[in-house]
Parts: structure tokens; sequence; C-alpha cells
């Protein structure tokens, strides 16, 4: 007799020896689902091959589970015959959340038990409840207040991709079909995929250093999903590096970092997102990397390099909005986004990082920059020279390139600096040949010189 496969909510164990293990799978299985069985006498694969099960084996068991778990439980054990073979089945269930084994806690994921630390814990609870209750949640804005051109688009990209049957939909008929509406309002799902009412912040920053200090351009837009979607792609594609490249007899631009990457990484940032905090989406272009933040913390128990290395299930924190973002085509496929990430990064020898926070999770692309600026030599060589750079002539070299009249004063207050420091700053850009000044010190303007293509960081100064 095979009684299936191992489960989220279920366990085999082949003997009473493997006590140990069994109170850690039943904590873990309580943590996640809060109800579950376990047998002895059955293989992983769940063949049934029984066990001897006396009055004792029972006791052990009783006893051992009122020592290990905790807070306490009262499951019910007994012993069953299966087709003649006799085995042990606890039953197990529990609300007074987290439960530890031998002073452990655990996660079920699939068939396994992962350790996890009290802070994990907290927050796959914390993330469970938002789940469970805010998507489906009714907004305050009305079902008429929807972005009828932004339904229609998605209509259109999910028919042609696919994933979506070939039909004339009208605005009520797909708000309804896929849960986004709750009597005459907007569920906050709804409201954040579809709304008009500009429900959700995007902050999106060029800054002229690998800090969050001198800022060359700053946008804040105010739109639903699949609008912000599209904009946030369009800055960062705008504002990266491209080059050319003959391919067969055609030329074609090659951005530096993948377009498809970066699409996966912006529609994860947005299916993956708490909406209900009080943080902001935001890309940040440096110099020498480009970030994408989402509010809230990374939605799996599993690292982003378990992604990578395994196949495992996706841990959907908002359901509606992933499956939108699936059907929309926005999202490849379920639990394969950091696969298809690294693939890409890596066929483009881009390398890239993330941080994970209590507040947040950031994916960092980081730029290809060349180590060294490479200028044309003024003796009229065809060699070329190094020029260094510190991070504060970086930034007033960016700031001049964008909007060549600043005034000393202006730039002091856009890099933070004093205008002593600026004076020396502009006195060392020009003996370098980066900049020359042009007209009256009022009226007048730098000219600066050919863009170069990089930096070398030489001092924090």
């Amino acid at each position: 007799m095979n009684l299936g496969k191992e489960t989220e909510t279920l366990e085999f164990k082949k003997t009473t020896g493997e006590l140990k293990e069994a109170m850690i799978s039943i904590s873990s299985i309580l943590n996640k689902h809060g109800v579950g069985a376990l047998y002895f006498g059955v293989k992983p694969n769940g063949d049934v091959i029984g066990k001897d099960v006396a009055e004792s084996s029972l006791r052990d068991v009783s006893r051992l589970v009122y020592e290990s778990i905790k807070p306490q439980i009262y499951p019910v054990i007994r012993e069953e015959i299966l087709e003649g073979r006799h085995v042990i089945k606890v039953e197990f269930h529990g609300e007074d959340f987290p439960y530890s084994a031998m002073g452990r806690y655990y996660l079920r994921t699939a068939d396994e038990d992962r350790e996890v630390t009290p802070a994990e814990l907290k927050q796959f609870f914390v993330a469970n409840e938002y789940k469970d209750r805010w998507e489906k949640a009714q907004s305050e804005t009305v079902s008429r207040q929807v972005d009828k051109k932004a339904v229609k688009a998605f209509c259109e990209r999910a028919i042609s991709a696919g994933r979506m049957m070939e039909c004339r939909y009208t605005v009520p008929m797909v708000l309804k079909r896929f849960g986004l509406v709750s009597g005459e309002y907007l569920t906050n799902a709804g409201n954040v995929l579809f709304g008009n009412s500009h429900p959700i912040t995007l902050k999106a920053a060029i800054f002229a250093t690998d800090e969050k200090l001198t800022f060359l351009d700053m946008q804040m837009y105010e739109d639903n999903i699949l609008n912000l979607l599209r904009l946030a792609e369009t800055y960062i594609l705008k504002n990266i590096s491209w080059r050319s490249e003959i391919i067969g007899t055609e030329r074609e631009e090659i951005p530096e970092i993948p377009v498809a990457a970066i699409r996966e990484v912006l529609a994860n940032s947005y299916a993956h997102a708490v909406y209900n905090s009080n943080t902001y989406h935001e890309i940040c272009i440096h110099p020498d990397k480009v970030t994408v933040y989402s509010p809230g913390t990374f939605a799996s128990t599993y690292s982003p390099e378990d992604y990578i290395r395994k196949n495992l299930p996706s841990a959907i924190r908002n359901a509606h909005i992933a499956r939108i973002l699936y059907l929309n085509k926005s999202i490849e496929q379920f639990g394969s986004g950091f696969k298809r990430i690294d693939s890409l990064c890596k066929d483009a020898d881009v390398k890239y990082s993330y941080e994970i926070s209590e507040s947040g999770f950031q994916f960092v692309f980081i730029r290809n920059i060349p180590k060294a600026l490479f200028i044309n030599d003024r003796t009229g060589s065809n060699g070329s020279v190094n020029v260094a750079l510190n991070k504060t002539e970086q930034a007033v070299y960016n700031l001049l390139v964008k909007k060549p009249d600043y005034t000393r004063e202006e730039l002091a207050e856009a890099t933070s600096k004093t205008v002593r420091t600026i004076q020396r700053t502009l006195d060392s850009l020009r003996k370098k040949g980066l900049v020359e000044r042009i007209g009256s010190d009022k009226s007048g303007y730098w000219e600066v010189k050919e863009p170069p293509t990089a930096f070398i960081n030489c001092s924090s100064n």
C-alpha cells in the first residue's frame, strides 16, 4: 500500500527511532498550517512497511510530544492497520503560534523542515496575516474609478501571450473575474492594479556618485502598477548606457543591463511588495549601480540563492497581483524569477547583489564601469592618459554636464559642500582639462569637455 507523497501537512517516518525528527516536522507543520498528520511505519515515498506497535510505543510518542513541543499541544495518537500492516498515526493541530521543537523553531516548505530564527518566524506570520487580509479587503476607491486604458492594455497583452482566451472583455467582466471588486468598491488589489486615483508612488532618481547625496534628476510618479511598470522600465533604459553591435547586416542597440532582467526585477518588486507600509518603491541610478527597492522584506523563508539552485515553489505574498502580472507576461513563471534573472545577468556578464531589511528588499545591478577615465592626450598624440576623480569632482562634473550654467553657490547646495570646497574642485577639474570657464563669473558658463566613460574613485572627498 502507498499513501502518496509527503506534503506540507503530511509527514512519514519509517520507525519511532526518528522521534526527534518527527517532533521537528510537527512543529514546522504547525507553524505553517496549524494542522497536520504524521505516520510511523511509512517510508518517505509513501510505501507502508508497518512496525511493531506496543502500548509503550504510543506512550513514547505522547511523552516526547509533551516534552518537546512548546506551547503544549494535545495530538490524537493511535494505532492503525493498513492492509494488514500496523502503523502509528499522529494527528495534531494548534493555534497558539509559534511552536518550537526542543527549543528551536522550524517552518515547513514542500516536504522539508527548515530551521528559522524567531525574527524570521515573526516576519512569516506578519506576511501571512497581510496576505490573507489585505488584497481582498475593500479599498476606498469605487469600482468606476478604473483606468480603462490599463485594463484594455492588460487584456491585449494577456491574449497575445496566450494566457487568456480571446474574447471581448469588458472592464466589469475583468474586475469580477479576477476578484478585484467588493460590492461597489475595488478591492485593495484591484485599486493598486487598475485604479485611476494614483494609488502607488514610485520615486526615481539619478545620483552623481554612489551615495544618495547629489542627484542629477529626481522624479515622483503616482499611478497604478500596470502603468508604473512601464514608466519604471523606461526611466532605467533611458538612463543607462547602450552600445551598438552589428549582428548579420543589422545594427542592434544593446543596453548594459538586459531588458528582460530589468523587467523581471521590476515585476517581482510589485508582485511581492507590502502595500500598507509607509515607504515607496524606488529606483536609484548611480555611476556604479542601479537599485530597485520595494517595501516589505523578502516574501519567502528561503533565500534568493535557494531559488537559483533548487526548484522551489514560489512564496506568493500578493496572489491576485501576481496572477495579473503573470497573465500580462510581466512575470514569466511563478517561482522562477531569480533563476531567470541570474541566467540573464550571467549571459550579459552583469553582476548583481541584493539587500534584505525588515522594511524592504533591494535588488542591485552592478554596472560594468571601466576602471579609469581615458581622454585624448592634449599634446596631440594618439595615446591616452588616465584621469582620476574623487567623489566630489565626479559629482560636480556630472552636474555641469547636465547644467553648464551652475553657479558655485548652486553647486555647493547641490553637493552639500562649502563654496570654498567647490572652488577647489572646479580648479582641479580645470587643471585636468575637463572643464573651462566661458565668460564672466556672473553671466558665463562652464564648457564641459566630451563626457568620459567612467571615473576612478581616488578618495572619498
